[in-house]
Formats: C-alpha cells, structure tokens, sequence
C-alpha cells in the first residue's frame, strides 16, 4: 500500500535529483560538463519546501559524483538515489518505468510551453499569456490585461478601501486585503492574467527608506538619501542582502502571492498570475529625490557627483530585485514583469552606463533560474533602449504611448514579443469615448501591431478615472478582433 502521503513520481525524481545538487553546491569540483545546469537546479529545487531538501540532502551528504565520472554512472548512481529515497518513504510499489531521470530539464510535459516552476496540476488553463510571451506556438487569440486593473478605477475597490479603512499603502501589509484587491478586476473583466497587487517601493521600505503616500501628490519618500555617506549609514550591507533577508522583509508578499493562487483556484480563476518589481533605476531616483514631481534632478545627480556610490546602490538594488521576483516565482507567481518607470528620467548615456547593465544582470539571472517563465520589461519614456533589452533576455517588451507601432516590431525583431501601447485616455467616458470608438481604436491597435506575440495592454496604467464599461469593451474587442483577425489569416 503507498502512504497516504505519496509524493508523484516526477515529484521523487526531482526530489533525489534536489538531494544530488545540494550535495554539488558543497564541493565546487563535482560540477562538469553536461551535467545539471544552474538554471535545471534551481527550477527542480523550486519543486520542495526547504524541510524536504534539508531531509533529502542529509540522507545524502556523505555522496560525491567526480568530475571524471562517466555520465552513465553518473546516471546509475542517482537512479540508486532516487529508488533509495522511495523505499525511505515507503512507496516500494512505484513503478519503475515512471521514473525517466534522462529528461530532467523537461519535468512539465512539453505540451505545456510554460513555466515549468509549478506542478502540472497548477498551470494556468488559460496560458494565452505565457504562450504569447514566449512565442513557441501560434495562438487563437491576443492576450490582454491592463497595467494597475486593480485599483481606484473600479468602484468595488474603492468601497472595500473604505470598509476595511486603510490607506493604499497599509493595505499592502494585509496579505487578506492584497488578494481582494488582486481579485476584483479578475471577477469583473475576463483579462487573462492577474497582477499581484503592490507596489512599486516596497524594495525601498525593505531596505529601511520611508515610503508615503498623502494624497494628491503620489508617491513621497521623506527622508532621502543625501549622499554617500549617508547611503552606507541607513542601508544594510550588500552581504546581507538574500533570501533570508527578503524573506524577513517581505515575507508578508510571499504569504500575499499565495493566498491569490489559494483564492483563484477557489473560484475557478485560471489563468497566470503576474508578479513584479521596480527596477534598479526607478528605486533609486526615488530613494535619493523623495519624489516623482519634485527634486527630479537629482537622480541623475547622483550618477554624475556620485558615479561609484551610485553603481554600488543600483548593485545592492539589481540583487534584492532578483531575490524578490525569484521568491515570488517559487511562491506561485507564473510570469514576472520589471518597471523601470522612471526611465523618462535619465538621459540615453546614462541609461547605458548605469541602467542597462543591472536590467541585463536582472535579465541573466532570472532567466538562467527559471528559462520557463515569461519576463516582462517595460522603459517607461525610454522606449530607446527596446532594442537593447530585447537582446538582454527579456521575453516581452512593453512599449509606452510615444513608440510608433508601425516601426515597434523591428524595433525588436523575432527576439522578443510586444506589449502595451494602448492609451487608456481612450476608456474615460468624459473624453467623448463610447464602447464603438473603443472597439475601433483596439481594432486599429492590432492590425498595426499584429495580434501574434502581442500582449495587449496599456502604454501606462490605469489612472482612476476610467469607465469599466469601456475598459471591459476594450478587453472584449481586443479577444474578438484578434480572434477574426487570426482566423480570416489562415
């Protein structure tokens, strides 16, 4: 009999096989040539809690593969491993032929062309999105969701703001409040991905620099910093930045991301949920200026008067981001979107010099950990630097309202797919717009961006003031323009 406690054969495999990696990560010399790859590691390790590996790399600490070690034996001695740990939990009845350790890269049937991060029976039904990301197969129809679709444009929102009495801000705390929120426009309007709901200073208040939000003149940062010295006095060091720390300041987004998948998965939601971070850039104009409408020199000060100080911070920065998005990608996040928001505020020089290598490393790192899963970047008013980015790894990049949708796709060529662009000015009802003007300019907006390898989205976010009856004829049109559009194609 197996226990009731039976883990999947596919869940064995990978647990010996997190077993055997743990063991490599404490003897550099066991690594060679066509063996696990770095990315394979931590997409199988992202399969397990951290007791199970910790009991699985103890029963095997005392193992060693050589760097000399033919791959046949290699393969015999973890396939040992794998059927040692079966006996161990009681489940000798496996059948054997199940256990295909060849194919370790490829634990998510391929049919899936997802994100191989979550078990089979948490992909998204609807995968329009990650299949339009990652441009491996046709679809039927464009994708779409909506920059900031949660929030004061919906009137749910707003009266579950004013129940529960808390400020944007203190809501982010209440994982309860952050799933709502992230819940409403996915009731109301069939998008086909949600957005974790936050923002995009929590990195800022992690690292001990003071977000506020008063009203009527967005965000604000108090107490900036004001130099280097004051830079090393208030932040931590750059060796304590990991997982633990992330996990210590911003564990309550990780409950948050998966009591979403809890709550979707309650109401028969299936579709990807997206997470995000601000970039390396935008964090720091923020944390040095103290506001997006006052003081936004300074930034770009900083670069200039401060250029070893600056790239030390925006390092510290590149680093905490990629442990964040990471820890919401094993938490059940299915895509990750990056914000350089303030990309309007840096020059095309610097933006080379000091913003382009973190958003590569961003690119490099997250993509070497999870190959699978869609990432998303969008330079908001530097729609310049799109070529390079789609060189750097990015799988999608978000075009805002000033680029010309003609010229956008070769811009990026076959190396990325599109997003965004649409101007939500369009969907106020007081700006003279009607559901039949919405549905012609989303019509216009795909026969001049092509509905294939396209996510239809916005060229910024949603400000408040837009209707829900034209957001939801935007969404609709876009889903039954494109669905003509690619069958008359055929």
């Amino acid at each position: 009999m197996k226990s009731s406690s039976t883990l999947s054969t596919a869940a064995i495999v990978a647990a010996a096989a997190s077993a055997i990696l743990v063991v490599f990560a404490t003897d550099s010399h066991a690594f060679a040539p066509g063996r696990l790859s770095s990315s394979s590691a931590a997409r199988i390790n992202s399969y397990f809690n951290n007791d199970q590996r910790h009991q699985l790399s103890s029963s095997t600490s005392a193992f060693r593969l050589s760097a000399s070690s033919p791959n046949e034996e290699d393969l015999e001695l973890t396939r040992q491993i794998i059927m040692a740990h079966i006996k161990k939990m009681g489940l000798e009845d496996v059948d054997d032929e199940d256990d295909d350790i060849t194919d370790m890269d490829g634990i998510v049937d391929d049919n899936n062309n997802g994100s191989n991060h979550n078990h089979d029976d948490d992909y998204p039904q609807n995968d329009l999105m990650i299949r339009a990301a990652l441009g491996r197969s046709p679809i039927d129809r464009t994708p779409v969701w909506l920059f900031r679709q949660a929030g004061r444009h919906l009137p749910e929102y707003n009266e579950y703001k004013t129940k529960v009495g808390r400020s944007f801000l203190d809501m982010l705390s209440y994982p309860e409040d952050v799933a709502e929120c992230t819940m409403q426009p996915i009731r109301r309007y069939n998008v086909d991905a949600a957005i974790l709901f936050s923002d995009i200073l929590v990195i800022a208040e992690a690292l001990n620099v003071e977000v506020t939000m008063p009203g009527g003149v967005g965000i604000q940062v108090p107490c900036p910093l004001v130099g280097p010295a004051d830079m090393k006095a208030r932040l931590p060091s750059k060796e304590v930045i990991n997982r633990e720390f992330v996990m210590d300041k911003l564990g309550h987004v990780m409950e948050s991301v998966r009591l979403i998948r809890s709550r979707m998965k309650e109401e028969n939601i299936s579709i990807p949920l997206i997470g995000f971070s601000a970039a390396p850039w935008t964090l720091l104009f923020y944390m040095v200026g103290g506001s997006s409408k006052k003081n936004t020199h300074i930034g770009m000060e900083w670069l200039h008067v401060y250029p070893e100080a600056s790239r030390e911070l925006l390092d510290m920065l590149t680093n905490i981001i990629v442990e964040y998005m990471s820890l919401q990608v094993e938490n059940g996040a299915h895509m990750l979107q990056l914000f350089e928001a303030m990309g309007m505020m840096i020059e095309p020089k610097e933006f080379d010099e000091f913003a382009m290598p973190a958003l590569r490393k961003i690119a490099a790192e997250l993509k070497g950990r999870y190959p699978d899963v869609p990432l998303m970047v969008f330079a908001r008013g530097a729609s310049y630097a799109n070529a390079e980015l789609s060189k750097a790894g990015y799988d999608v990049i978000t075009i805002d309202g000033s680029v010309n949708r003609i010229e956008a796709r070769g811009v990026v060529e076959d190396r990325a797919g599109l997003q965004g662009n649409y101007d939500p000015a369009l969907l106020i009802e007081s700006n003279g717009n009607t559901i039949e003007s919405v549905k012609e300019t989303a019509r216009q907006y795909l026969e001049e961006l092509g509905p294939q390898r396209l996510i239809a989205n916005l060229g910024e976010g949603l400000g408040g003031k837009e209707s829900p009856m034209l957001v939801n004829a935007f969404v609709e049109a876009i889903h039954e323009e494109s669905e003509r559009m690619i069958r008359e194609a055929k």
